[in-house]
């Protein structure tokens, strides 16, 4: 049990990665904050499997753009918990894809907020309970190679979070680690909404393991930048995209 005793907020936990790193989190006993917005009922049942198989979690909605529902959560952490030991920084999306030409500045604006903002809200309102502990942020492979067609304001929000994660890692260390990962094609409902599924056919065909990630997959690397197996990391940006990119 590596996070037995310890508290996790996974915001972004009602559906795919979010919800996968939520219950492998609960299955080494970590205590679960589940942050959605959308997804009321896949969270629901999120916590509902977590204390079934004997842990604690509970599933507050919140817009994390907005200073009072980042605090309502973290309140409601540590009112039900005690303290925030981990903190997975998942929420975040792609909106829609808009070149730079036909993007009008509140769509640039709502990508950067729901990515990066978010983001530093909640890194924010956590330190103030954190004496020590991991902060685990969701970057992309966007970040590295700038995204598909239309995706250039999710790349950038993605890449500023790949930079703030090695800003946090020196300001923060010794006592708090912060890492990120770059996942790639990972068959969630991202994909499902903004891709094409020609182009994850093509993904599975190019890629050296021949397959499209798994939810499961980045829960496990979530779960091994969330605990001790990897004290010896921070301010690093893990890829995970199935050997698509090396970095």
């Amino acid at each position: 049990m590596k996070l037995q005793g310890k508290t996790a907020i996974v915001t972004g936990g009602g559906r795919d990665i979010g919800m996968a790193a939520a219950l492998k989190l609960a299955s080494e006993g970590a205590n679960v904050a589940i942050n959605y917005f959308a997804s009321s009922e896949s969270a629901e049942k999120t916590v509902a499997t977590i204390i079934a198989n004997g842990g604690k979690a509970f599933a507050l909605k919140g817009d994390l753009t907005k200073v009072a529902d980042v605090e309502a959560l973290v309140a409601k952490t540590v009112a039900d918990f005690g303290s925030v030991d981990v903190l997975v920084n998942n929420a975040g999306g792609l909106i829609a894809r808009k070149t730079i030409a036909e993007m009008p500045l509140e769509h640039w604006q709502a990508v950067m907020d729901l990515n990066l903002t978010s983001t530093f809200l909640m890194t924010k309102a956590c330190l103030a309970h954190m004496d020590t502990g991991t902060i685990v942020n969701l970057a992309s492979q966007a970040a590295r190679d700038g995204g598909g067609a239309g995706a250039v304001a999710y790349a950038t929000s993605k890449g500023a979070i790949m930079t703030m994660t090695r800003g946090l890692a020196k300001e923060l260390g010794p006592k708090i680690r912060v890492n990120a990962l770059c996942p790639g094609m990972i068959d969630t409902d991202f994909h499902n909404i903004h891709t094409p599924d020609a182009g994850r056919r093509g993904y599975e065909a190019a890629a050296p393991v021949k397959r499209q990630g798994t939810i499961e997959d980045v829960a496990n690397l979530v779960l091994f930048l969330a605990c001790e197996d990897s004290s010896f990391l921070t301010g690093t940006n893990v890829d995970i995209n199935g050997g698509m990119l090396f970095s």
